[in-house]
This record gives C-alpha cells, structure tokens and sequence, in this order.
C-alpha cells in the first residue's frame, strides 16, 4: 500500500480514527509505526486484525477507550495511565501496541510504579499464605499411596491403627498418651546424662575409674529399652520398610540406640576404657552422642520439624550470612590487628583476632579480649554495627519460610488424622 494522501484510517473496536503518516514516522518501534514499513497485504494482517483495502481502513479488536491515550501519546509523544484499567491490564495495552512504559509522562510515572509493586507484593503474599496452609497434594498421595499398602498386609488395619498411633500425636487419645510418655522418656535421658556428669553423683571403683551411679544406670537402661521398643515398632509397623530407612526423624531414632549397643558390645568383649587406649576414646565419644537423642523431640513438636525444614530450604539465606560474617570477620580483625598489635592485650596475630571479630561481629562480645587504642575501639564499634546489620538481613526471609513450613507440617499433620479417619 501507498500512503499518498499522508492519512491512515484506524478502527478500534468501532472508534474510527484517522493519523497522518508523520506522526506515525516519528515513533517507528510501534505497532502503528510499523504499518508504515508494510509493503504487502500479509505483513499488514501480521500487525492488525483486518485490513479493507478499499477504504485503505486498519481493523484493530482492542479496548477503544485506551485506544484515546494512544491517540494522545502520538500526537504528544507522552502517556497517561488509564485509571480505568488495572496496572497489568494497563500493561499488556502499551505492549500490544509497541509503546514502552518510558514514554509515560511524570505525572504519572511514580504512581504507575507505585501500583505495579503494590500489586505484585499483595500477589506474592496471597500465594504464600495459600501456599502455607495447602499441602501438596504429591504429600497427600504418598500417604494415601502408604495407606493403601496396609490393605495388603497380614493384620492391615490393625497396624495401620498402630502406626498412625505412633506417627501421629493429633490421631486419637492413645497418641496422645503415647507422645506424651515418649517425650517424658527422652527428657529423662536427658536429665539423667546430666546429673551423670556431675562429682557428686560419680563413682569410682579400686582402679580409679569412673562408674555410673546404680538409680542413673537402671534410669538409662529403662531409656534405651524404650528406644529400642520405640524404633523397632515403628520399623514392623512401617507401611515401606525401605523409605523408614531414609527418613531423617528414623535415622535420629536409629542414631540415638545405636551407641548404647556399640559401647555396650566393646566393654562385653575387650573390657574397660583403660584397657582399650585410643578405641577407650572413640567409646567416648559414642557414649557423648546419647545428647542426639534430644533431636526426638522433634518427632512429638510441628515447630522443631518446621525448623529443620526452614534450615534445609534455606541454604542459600544461611550461605549468604555466613560469607558476610567471614568477610566481616577477616577484615575487621585485620583492622584491630594493625591498631592494637604493639599494646600486648591479646591481639598478637591475626587469626587470633578472629576469635574477638566473631564473637564482635555475632554481637556476644565476651570482653575477654578488648581494644585499648582509639583507632583499635573505633575498628570494634564498626565490627559490632556491621554484625548487627548482618545478622538482620536474613532474618525475615528465614522467619517468612519458618512460618510457611510450619503451616504446611500442621496441615500435612491434619491431613493424615483426616485419611486415617476415613479408612
């Protein structure tokens, strides 16, 4: 097509406008402007929706009220905002018609910009909060997949009843009672490991070695056995023996019994510590290890499994705080070095200003270590404000996806009471 008559008629929706050639030249990027480069009727079709060749007429099926701030903006070269249309809505007009969001004048630039975050943070959090109550439903099929196998088994429903009695705190009254004697179980253990370790409740036999205390030993030998029923019930019960042994809350269960029977198998056959030298120690440490068993808890608490999951789904939050603290660390330390190494007050070297940077920088300050020059305190008191900032930056987003994790284990939890229930 020719444009010899300098004029383009334009229909929108029934609006029927007519633009000179000249005004379209001036922004060529445009859909409009691009008509002007069109030498055949398919690359018309291409931009507009139908093309009369006879009144030489462009058919566009588009909003025609917005259609007048097009208008404006050729004749200007500025764009308004339609109140009229949502700030997405708004959007995807200026982009059909090829006319960036730049071209907006700067009366209504700002709130344009305004509305466009508003809308995306009132978005974000609804799809969080949805996000946060609903479980998947890939969880929900696995349990009820779980569920299912029972139907198979010898005895099905009864050690169904059974696992989600153990499994389960919220499922019945008998769930209830056996969480709570559990957790009173693994406080006990605890407690007893503690009041082990103190003089007055140790023994010591004619060789000088330590012995447990004859009320604690029989309270730990009551523990373990619990355990031992507790672990190896679960595993019977199991609806998938092979996926018990790749659930962390299993593999806790497993790790706190497991010392027990190791320690107890190398005093059963190669005698006591004394006798054993370096295996002496590693008995030690297995014996040590009897403090995992606090990780049960989590087993009973929605917000320890919460925690664990926002500490796995957090990696990269946590990564980020420790690089910052690292490189806190290493440069303020470096600082407080070159300032306090002639005063002989503990920051002779600079590794062993690492200890005071971390202890500065995560804002303990145990004060056994402290600058005495000016420059030395003024090193310190940016140390102490850097950690601050630090430390707070991930907070939120930490605390964002403990919430969500939380909701989602309390739902997932309802969920199984709800198909068990059912069945």
């Amino acid at each position: 097509p020719s444009f010899e008559e300098d004029v383009i008629n334009i229909n929108v929706g029934g609006l029927r406008r007519r633009l000179s050639s000249s005004a379209l030249s001036k922004f060529p990027d445009t859909r409009l402007g691009r008509l002007l480069s069109c030498d055949s009727e398919e690359s018309i079709l291409q931009l507009c929706d139908d093309y009369d060749v006879s009144a030489r007429e462009f058919y566009f099926d588009r909003n025609p009220g917005f259609f007048l701030y097009v208008l404006h903006f050729y004749q200007t070269g500025k764009l308004h905002v339609m109140e009229e249309l949502c700030v997405f809505s708004f959007c995807q007009e200026i982009e059909y018609w090829g006319i960036n969001e730049f071209f907006l004048d700067s009366c209504c630039s700002y709130r344009y910009h305004e509305r466009k975050l508003e809308s995306r943070h009132h978005n974000w959090d609804e799809e969080s909060e949805v996000s946060s109550v609903d479980t998947s439903p890939d969880e929900i099929s696995d349990i009820n997949h779980d569920l299912l196998r029972y139907s198979t088994l010898r005895c099905g429903n009864v050690r169904k009843r059974l696992w989600l009695t153990m499994e389960n705190p919220g499922y019945s009254i008998p769930s209830k009672l056996f969480s709570f004697v559990s957790i009173s179980v693994v406080l006990v253990s605890i407690a007893t490991m503690c009041i082990h370790s103190m003089p007055e409740y140790q023994e010591e036999d004619e060789n000088g070695n330590v012995l447990d205390e004859p009320v604690l030993h029989k309270l730990e030998y009551f523990c373990i056995s619990w355990f031992t029923f507790e672990v190896s019930s679960r595993l019977l019960l199991s609806p998938n023996p092979r996926k018990f042994f790749t659930h962390p809350l299993n593999l806790i269960d497993i790790v706190s019994v497991l010392p027990f029977y190791f320690t107890l198998l190398v005093d059963v056959t190669m005698g006591s510590d004394s006798e054993l030298g370096n295996l002496g120690k590693v008995v030690q440490v297995f014996r040590l290890m009897r403090i995992f068993r606090v990780l049960k808890l989590a087993r009973h608490s929605t917000g320890l499994r919460s925690l664990g999951a926002t500490l796995k789904h957090s990696y990269r939050e946590v990564g980020i705080l420790l690089l910052y603290l690292a490189v806190g660390v290493s440069v303020f330390s470096g600082v407080a070095y070159t300032a306090e190494k002639e005063e002989d007050v503990g920051f002779d070297t600079i590794p062993a200003c690492w200890w005071w940077g971390t202890v500065s920088m995560t804002t303990v300050g145990y004060g056994d270590v402290v600058p005495v020059t000016v420059a030395g305190k003024l090193a310190a008191s940016g140390c102490i404000l850097g950690g601050i900032l630090v430390v707070a930056l991930p907070i939120t987003i930490i605390f964002n996806k403990f919430s969500h994790f939380y909701r989602k284990q309390k739902a997932l939890e309802a969920a199984v009471r709800n198909s068990g229930k059912k069945d």
